[in-house]
């Protein structure tokens, strides 16, 4: 079994060979020469020593390509690994009796922390922690309810705080009317439909009473 690696990412290096879980020999980067602490490599040894050709081009392939090709790698995942996107924080509510919902969307990366607050203080009673779910273009979203009366949020300082991982901000959304979004009619057009077909009918009813007696009237 051979096992080759990287001490350190900046300049160190090493080729070791192994055998049933111990050492068997690995190559001295400094004299170019084998290290065999098995008498059974002491063959490999005497043999690999005079290949000073090959033993530079490994001493060249662990100390500075290898380490290069590690370092563009490196640079390559942290365009993602380490990419963040803030959220879009909002509160919405079905009804004025439905439970108030904190929904922070397309913020990256996954780890978030959503929590409710009162007061300046965390706040955890009547509070239901949604799942943080993926977005169709790799954003996350998560949701956390809270159960709270409108004269309770109304008459205390409710606020709603997002802290994404590796963004040093905090996003708050206060809990006040205006901030809520609701899919609620806020007044239903029904009555009003039926006031202005009453009152059509009712014009219609007088306009055709009008004709109908100048009618008579036009006749005698």
């Amino acid at each position: 079994m051979a096992v080759s690696g990287m001490m350190r990412l900046e300049s160190e290096g090493f080729d070791q060979f192994g055998f049933d879980g111990e050492d068997f020999i690995s190559l001295d980067l400094k004299t170019l020469t084998w290290i065999a602490p098995k008498p059974q490599a002491v063959i490999s040894k005497n043999t690999w020593d005079s290949n000073k050709a090959g033993n530079e081009y490994i001493k060249s392939y662990f100390t500075q390509e290898c380490i290069e090709w590690l370092k563009k790698y490196v640079t390559y995942g942290k365009d993602s690994l380490m990419r963040t996107v803030p959220p879009s924080v909002s509160l919405l509510q079905k009804t004025p009796s439905s439970p108030v919902t904190c929904h922070a969307t397309g913020f990256y990366p996954r780890r978030v922390m959503v929590t409710w607050k009162k007061d300046g203080q965390d706040h955890h009673v009547d509070v239901e922690m949604g799942e943080t779910l993926q977005n169709d273009d790799g954003t996350f979203q998560k949701s956390v309810h809270l159960t709270v009366k409108p004269e309770e949020w109304k008459n205390n300082k409710y606020q709603c705080v997002v802290q994404v991982s590796g963004i040093n901000k905090d996003f708050i959304k206060d809990l006040t009317e205006s901030e809520i979004q609701t899919n609620r009619d806020p007044t239903s057009i029904g009555p009003i439909i039926g006031v202005v077909v009453a009152g059509l009918l009712v014009i219609c009813a007088a306009v055709i009473i009008v004709v109908v007696i100048w009618k008579k009237k036009s006749k005698k």
